[in-house]
């Protein structure tokens, strides 16, 4: 969870700022060979008893980009020049952000799915692998669900230029705001609220879980194996 925000609304909350969709994504071109060639390196940390070090190690460094990309949101405004144009530094200083937000997140995949390897039952085959990256994605899928939902109820907006106060939380009270004259300005934005209470939530359970994750990794692989071998009388 404590990664839903800086995964799933950083690039919308660029495109708000003005940043064009198509630089975006072509932003995607300069990672590519990181995200082929970097879970190679990583396996060589990952291959042995304990793949999940790798895991806690890199989990608070990803963690702490929630508030990096909340920061990359908050100045990107300030890079527009008077014709609406961003300079490409700006994009430089992009691709650098997520260069080493990709290499925390392939050192976390890269060591699940070692330890996966390490403790799924061979007598199996893949259904127990299968099991384990289902639970996976759905752990990391529905915390997106929520960052999704609950901005917009997080951002704040008022109605400047009226006489009375009014604000523009809903619909109908920006078309209200716009009819008497005035205009709709946001005092308070749901990003950066979510950004700091996600990343507050995934530093308690880092706290929580990992002494459970060095627990598991530390257990026998006999001990995940479904079916156990029964010796002989």
């Amino acid at each position: 969870i404590g990664f839903a925000v800086a995964d799933s609304l950083t690039v919308l909350k660029l495109t708000e700022a003005g940043v064009p969709k198509d630089r975006l994504a072509l932003l995607s071109i300069p990672l590519t060979p990181v995200q082929v060639f970097l879970p190679l390196y990583i396996s060589r940390f990952t291959a042995g008893a304990k793949p999940m070090d790798v895991f806690l190690k890199a989990m608070p460094i990803r963690l702490l980009f929630g508030l990096i990309f909340a920061g990359l949101v908050w100045i990107t405004p300030y890079f527009k020049d008077a014709d609406g144009v961003y300079p490409f530094h700006y994009y430089i200083i992009i691709v650098i952000i997520y260069l080493i937000h990709q290499v925390t997140v392939n050192c976390m995949f890269v060591a699940v799915m070692s330890f996966f390897a390490r403790i799924s039952d061979p007598s199996v085959g893949g259904t127990y692998m299968t099991m384990l990256n289902t639970f996976t994605n759905l752990g990391g899928n529905w915390p997106a669900w929520i960052a999704l939902r609950f901005v917009s109820e997080l951002t704040w907006k008022s109605c400047t230029g009226v006489a009375k106060e009014l604000f523009c939380n809903t619909k109908l009270q920006e078309k209200q705001c716009q009819t008497e004259g005035g205009t709709c300005i946001t005092d308070i934005e749901g990003y950066y609220v979510e950004s700091f209470l996600f990343m507050t939530v995934g530093l308690l359970w880092l706290t929580w879980g990992m002494p459970t994750i060095r627990r598991l990794q530390s257990l026998p692989t006999a001990s995940w194996l479904v079916l156990h071998e029964q010796k002989d009388d």
